[in-house]
């Protein structure tokens, strides 16, 4: 070690790094918003030969934060030696959805032995082991590590393109080898033994899985270098728990932002099916949304943003042990339900979405977003401030708007939806009522929305236990018409109307 190094201890390890290097680069967690010192989720504890805190730092930290040693890894330097510690109340028992299918049939089954279905979605990850006769034999779900270069799609796009391409595909691989070693575990079988997979995800989600040029998603007409519908060997990928030779098949996208996983979801939910008008929605990350009207399909998807996730928001977080997950009103006050029926430490999307009803039943918050007290208590010490309700209206009329967008380029009301499916985790912990009350989900269609659980994942079983399934899979992804939200008046209306609370 000469004099142009510093060592920084983080637990029992001791790195070796160049002065001028930020602990971000070698902090292994996520960073959500990218690096960009905005979230302030990165916080660590950090001594040493640091350097000052940046002006992030200084907004995002309190005084006794700072005092303690809080720093945030993404804003802080390595200028000698130093030591970093975790924030101790990082949770990693993250309440994942993995169910969506019920029992399933295995007519044409893609496997010899053992196949596996994985949807890859922006935030996590949730996969199922099946046999031959289509029995559904273990389940694990996980949050996405390539999370750590960022919490949206557009912040691991860019990073891509800065040359991190392979160290993203190498991280979501492992992440899905524990997956199938995990339950192959549970199954009692070897990992081995599954000889085909089904990866599914949005488009950009599946380039970065295949280290494919996300440079084209990048900017306008925003292209897609592939739009799959192919079948490769696991070895090819990276997958290294399954033979080199198991065949991995990743379903057709529609378009640079409406993947393989609203393709899945469309084939689970059937929408074709009936003569009656439906839609789909998947709120998450982004927003993908499908309607069936007249014998066509046309599909759309609004970026929302990781609010729901819980960044952007103060003090949100994912939906683990200690986050507030519900919220109901008692006698005007707020009462909370807390994951884990533990202290409360943070606010997920679902909480979310409750308490700003709550406080616009209660008259604490008014149609135009503000709040009467800023911070407002919800359970104590979490709060919501009012940055945490701009960043919902944001959130929320992205989704609103797209929907709506949609039945006007259909030329249709809602009076004319006959079922709106909404799937995906986060819509399945969703109270629906909260959703109309504060404009996510048009409040005249609430009562006939059905909840379809994890539908991406229940698509991509089916594709795996009925290869002939491959066929109607890419006949929607090339007979959907995509309505482009960039630049609709609709859209643009609508977004800026649905910024209030009705």
């Amino acid at each position: 070690m000469n004099e142009t190094t510093a060592r920084v201890r983080i637990g029992d390890r001791l790195h070796a790094v160049v002065p001028g290097t930020r602990l971000s680069a070698i902090w292994e967690d996520h960073l959500p918003c990218g690096g960009h010192g905005k979230c302030g989720k990165c916080r660590v504890i950090a001594r040493g030969a640091l350097s000052a805190p940046s002006l992030s730092e200084r907004q995002l930290l309190t005084a006794d934060e700072l005092a303690a040693g809080v720093r945030l890894a993404c804003c802080t330097t390595v200028e000698g030696d130093c030591t970093v510690e975790r924030i101790a109340d990082a949770a990693t028992d993250h309440r994942i959805m993995t169910s969506g299918a019920g029992e399933l049939s295995a007519p044409a089954p893609a496997f010899a032995r053992f196949g596996a279905a994985i949807d890859i979605g922006t935030t996590t990850l949730a996969a199922q082991l099946y046999d031959r006769s289509g029995r559904r034999l273990a389940e694990a779900g996980r949050m996405n590590p390539q999370a750590a270069w960022g919490a949206d799609v557009i912040s691991r796009i860019e990073a891509s393109m800065r040359g991190e391409a392979a160290a993203m595909a190498a991280s979501v691989c492992g992440a899905i080898d524990e997956m199938l070693t995990a339950m192959a575990a549970d199954a009692g079988i070897a990992p081995a033994d599954i000889d085909a997979l089904v990866l599914t995800g949005n488009t950009a989600m599946l380039h970065l899985l295949t280290a494919t040029s996300t440079e084209p998603l990048s900017h306008a007409p925003f292209a897609a270098e592939r739009l799959f519908g192919e079948t490769l060997s696991a070895g090819t990928i990276g997958l290294r728990a399954v033979l080199p030779e198991a065949g991995v098949y990743l379903p057709n996208c529609i378009s640079a932002f409406v993947g393989a996983d609203t393709v899945c979801a469309l084939l689970a939910a059937d929408l074709s099916a009936s003569a009656d008008t439906a839609m789909l929605v998947d709120i998450g990350t982004n927003g993908e949304m499908g309607l069936w009207h007249d014998g066509r399909l046309s599909v759309c998807s609004t970026a929302a943003g990781p609010a729901f996730e819980g960044v952007g928001i103060s003090m949100g977080m994912n939906g683990a042990a200690g986050a507030v997950d519900h919220v109901t009103l008692c006698n005007g006050r707020l009462t909370a339900h807390v994951i884990g029926e533990t202290a409360p430490r943070g606010i997920c999307g679902s909480g979310l979405i409750d308490a700003v009803a709550c406080l616009l039943d209660n008259e604490t918050l008014d149609e135009t977003g503000l709040l009467e007290d800023d911070p407002t208590p919800v359970a104590p010490p979490v709060v919501l401030t009012q940055a945490d309700i701009r960043m919902t209206q944001l959130a929320k009329s992205a989704i609103c708007a797209g929907i709506r967008t949609l039945l006007h380029a259909a030329g249709i009301s809602t009076d004319v939806v006959s079922r709106l499916w909404l799937a995906g985790g986060f819509g399945s912990y969703l109270n629906l009522r909260s959703a109309g009350r504060i404009g996510l989900l048009p409040a005249e269609l609430t009562d006939r929305i059905t909840v379809t659980g994890n539908a991406a994942l229940a698509g991509a079983a089916m594709l795996l236990l009925d290869c002939s399934r491959r066929t109607r899979a890419a006949a929607l992804a090339a007979e959907a018409e995509v309505v482009d939200l960039a630049a609709n008046p609709v859209f643009a209306n609508a977004y800026m109307e649905g910024m209030l609370f009705d």
